[in-house]
């Protein structure tokens, strides 16, 4: 029989419980920091699901067809729509139809938790393919700005886009990048550094 002690007599009070092996003499300790990113990432799936059950009744009244999957991706739920005909209608063209229903869904999942949702809905891989192309154009724009020098700035992102373009500018040694100006317009800005 295995026992646990939690918080009380021989608690090493660290906020770690120590299991004690069935001989009493084999300790292992079970860290605070793993049992609450279990129950980050059943929270994080369970946003999933919650999402996923309001995507699918939307899809249903809209009459679309599309595959849900639903995935847990750091700390935030992915929930995407796939394989329908028509779903690029649902993106819109520079992807604010999405960007709204990001925000429904969020909501949605907000109205049964309580709790504000970071979720991220892509459809038809339009944000998959977006971060593919930000990231080649943050690694092409540093390249450019270490070969040539000087400072380069890029059109208005959301904070979504310009994290992925300031991680790509990261991995080019010689530049640095920076976020300049006022939403919508703020925008990333690559210099070269000596």
């Amino acid at each position: 029989m295995t026992a646990l002690d939690v918080a009380g007599s021989g608690s090493t009070g660290s906020g770690v419980a120590e299991l004690e092996g069935p001989n009493g003499d084999d300790s292992v300790q079970v860290g605070a920091d793993e049992e609450r990113a279990e129950d980050e990432g059943d929270r994080l799936f369970e946003e999933g699901e919650i999402a996923g059950d309001y995507l699918e009744q939307l899809l249903d009244v809209l009459d679309f067809d599309g595959d849900i999957d639903l995935d847990v991706d750091g700390d935030r739920a992915v929930v995407s729509i796939d394989g329908g005909d028509d779903l690029s209608k649902l993106v819109g063209g520079k992807g604010e139809v999405l960007d709204a229903l990001q925000e429904l869904t969020r909501l949605a999942v907000q109205q049964v938790t309580g709790d504000r949702s970071r979720l991220m809905l892509d459809i038809a891989r339009w944000r998959a393919d977006r971060r593919d192309r930000l990231a080649r154009l943050g690694t092409e724009v540093a390249e450019r700005v270490r070969d040539g020098g000087g400072r380069e700035a890029l059109d208005p992102m959301t904070p979504f886009e310009r994290k992925i373009v300031h991680d790509a500018v990261a991995a080019v040694d010689g530049v640095i990048s920076e976020s300049e100006g006022v939403e919508p317009r703020r925008k990333v800005v690559v210099i070269k550094v000596d």
